[in-house]
């Protein structure tokens, strides 16, 4: 085992995703796990299966779609949850049961409600079972900053002792700062044992801006594999970023002495993909991929960039793949040139999909002078990523009027073979155009977030819809694009609706029966 190897384990399709909003479609997620396996991850968590049948799916799927890296799915000590991740990794090539339970006082008092020698016996039972099913096996202690350590120890010990291959160590809640954790994970390691054959992991949080740090610190005490997140996304405040440990490993190699396997070049195309798919943006600050992360506007900086880069840069763009310049597509490219500019995005598409792109690509040539990048890949997100067999509405036709501010709008919607059509007024074209369909689907569905951006500076750019609606406790983002921005709103808001329909599915609700009664 090459003990100057830190392996990095992918988790935005699992702990990302959990983040407060984002929910990501199949297809969405095997476009994510494809550019992982491009980017080279070692692991990729691809879901949760025993949450719900949609996860078990999109487990099952990201296992059949990509072959190289290892596929994981989570799963609580318990057996329903590892037969479920069993069951959904069947087809892996290189397939990890990844289970855990928490150990410290405060989640055995109040919500596991079980005593230490319980969640021992329940450590050892399920993991043994795990690797009766696969021969790679890792086992979480969650809450493990918070958890007496000589308890921690016994636990891993058992761990190793039932099968376990990997040892993760999470600071769960952020809690832990990078002194502390470090003599943690040094002491854990140590009294341990396990040998050269067990590989120790940890898994970050960023609740006080400490994942990316503490990671770090992890590394230098003996840790080797590293869980994280594409642009930090997560629970709460998200998890430590992985391009910022990969290229703080990178960049300070003098200090950590250790590699990791990454394809830095792609990490800027990874990080705009996620961003896109999951409505998440980017900060203009944020370390490494940010728009300003290799911006220099002040006159000194600019001085000494122009006599040597290496006075204001400690990468270079081109390093992590951050584009220098975009090429333009127009209608007189062709199918080559397009499906080039498509996977150098980051995008990877069957070929009945690219020809449907390449069409819609010339459709958009006919309506707009220049077609940037971010055109094309709104397209690619809204027309072609946003079809799903699961769609259960879909726009036929809107008509608004709006003389002063009042506004009446007119929607036409597919369901199935029927057309349904209704109309209201409203403060706006728009909000006329929300409350026609609310008639239509007949739900009070609450808009908890609206958000309009361009696609670029000129007048005939492609509006991009982003919005949030919430119904029964279930929240779902919708987003739309179209040069017409009232159009892009009104897809965004179908979209969400569809997906509003989906979540409930996958949690077992019937939508149509709960508006019936």
């Amino acid at each position: 085992m090459n003990q100057d190897h830190v392996r990095i384990f992918d988790t935005t399709l699992r702990d990302g995703e959990q983040a407060a909003r984002i929910n990501l479609n199949t297809a969405e997620k095997i476009q994510i796990a494809r550019q992982l396996e491009k980017l080279r991850v070692d692991i990729v968590e691809a879901g949760f299966p025993a949450a719900s049948q949609g996860d078990m799916e999109a487990v099952k799927a990201i296992s059949e779609a990509i072959r190289e890296p290892v596929i994981t799915g989570l799963a609580r000590c318990s057996g329903n949850d590892v037969d479920a991740a069993g069951k959904a990794l069947i087809n892996a090539s290189r397939p990890r049961i990844h289970t855990f339970i928490a150990t410290s006082d405060i989640h055995l008092r109040d919500k596991l409600k079980m005593t230490r020698k319980e969640v021992l016996e329940s450590v050892q039972k399920w993991v043994s079972h795990a690797r009766s099913i696969v021969r790679d096996v890792e086992f979480s202690a969650e809450d493990a900053s918070r958890t007496d350590i000589d308890f921690l120890v016994e636990i891993f010990q058992a761990a190793i002792a039932s099968g376990a291959t990997t040892l993760n160590i999470p600071d769960t809640v952020g809690y832990a700062v990078p002194h502390e954790f470090a003599e943690m994970v040094r002491e854990v390691i140590k009294r341990t044992g396990g040998g050269k054959d067990i590989i120790w992991s940890v898994h970050a949080h960023n609740d006080l801006g400490l994942a990316v740090i503490n990671s770090l610190e992890a590394i230098r005490n003996g840790v080797r594999q590293v869980e994280c997140t594409i642009n930090g996304i997560g629970e709460r405040a998200g998890n430590a970023s992985l391009e910022e440990v990969v290229m703080g490993l990178r960049t300070r190699s003098d200090h950590f002495g250790v590699q990791t396997r990454i394809e830095t070049s792609q990490l800027y195309s990874t990080s705009h993909l996620v961003s896109k798919l999951t409505g998440f943006a980017v900060p203009p600050n944020k370390a490494i991929v940010g728009s300003n992360a290799f911006a220099h506007e002040a006159g000194i900086h600019q001085h000494g960039m122009l006599c040597n880069r290496s006075t204001y840069e400690i990468m270079n763009p081109e390093d992590v793949g951050a584009p220098s310049t975009d090429l333009v597509l127009g209608k007189h490219s062709g199918h080559h040139a397009f499906r080039e500019k498509v996977e150098d995005m980051g995008y990877r598409l069957s070929r009945d999909e690219m020809k449907e792109a390449f069409s819609l690509f010339k459709e958009l040539c006919d309506r707009k002078e220049i077609v940037s990048t971010e055109d094309i890949e709104i397209l690619i997100i809204d027309e072609i990523l946003a079809i799903t067999p699961e769609r259960k509405y879909i726009l036929k036709d809107f008509n608004v009027h709006t003389t002063r501010g009042q506004a009446s709008a007119g929607i036409s919607l597919r369901n199935g073979e029927t057309i349904i059509s209704d109309a209201a007024t409203g403060n706006g074209p728009i909000d006329a155009a929300y409350a026609a369909i609310r008639r239509i689907i007949d739900m009070d569905t609450q808009l908890v977030s609206y958000q309009i951006d361009a696609a670029s500076e000129k007048s005939d750019a492609i509006g991009e819809a982003h919005i949030a609606l919430e119904l029964q406790g279930l929240v779902s983002q919708g987003r739309g694009a179209s040069t017409d921005i009232v159009e892009a709103s009104i897809k965004a808001y179908i979209n969400a609706v569809n997906r509003l329909f989906q979540l409930a599915a996958a949690r077992g609700i019937d939508l149509e029966i709960a508006k019936a009664s």
